[in-house]
């Protein structure tokens, strides 16, 4: 999995959602990261003393985006959220034009159905 730049990233998932237009898909998460690649062992039974990750002292955003098998992340600070947030929307906005609609259609155990016979 590449991690990216938040500019980078925003170019390399356009170039995603360009090649999922037709078919395919593009998976998105998005979670809290404190900057771990490997987990604290648990405290002892006694006492536990919450960590500087659960105290919230310095934030980030992990964002994943997969297509197939290609894999992108990026790491958001804090300060950065919001420039981010707000070139993140454009891009999704101007990729969600090729959505399939939703067809509404009536089965046999619907009640304007049971009603007509």
């Amino acid at each position: 999995m590449a991690v990216l730049e938040y500019d980078a990233f925003l170019c390399e998932l356009t170039r995603m959602f360009q090649r999922t237009r037709t078919s395919g898909s593009v998976s998105l998460t998005m979670k809290r990261y404190d900057g771990r690649t490997k987990p604290e062992p648990r405290a002892s039974k006694g006492g536990s003393q919450p960590s500087a990750a659960t105290t919230g002292a310095d934030c980030h955003c992990l964002i994943r985006a997969k297509d197939g098998n290609k894999k992108i992340s990026t790491v958001v600070h804090a300060k950065d959220v919001n420039k981010f947030h707000m070139a993140y929307a454009n891009v999704l906005k101007g990729n969600m034009d090729s959505l399939k609609k939703h067809s509404n259609k009536k089965g046999p155990g619907d009640k304007e159905a049971v009603k007509k016979t």
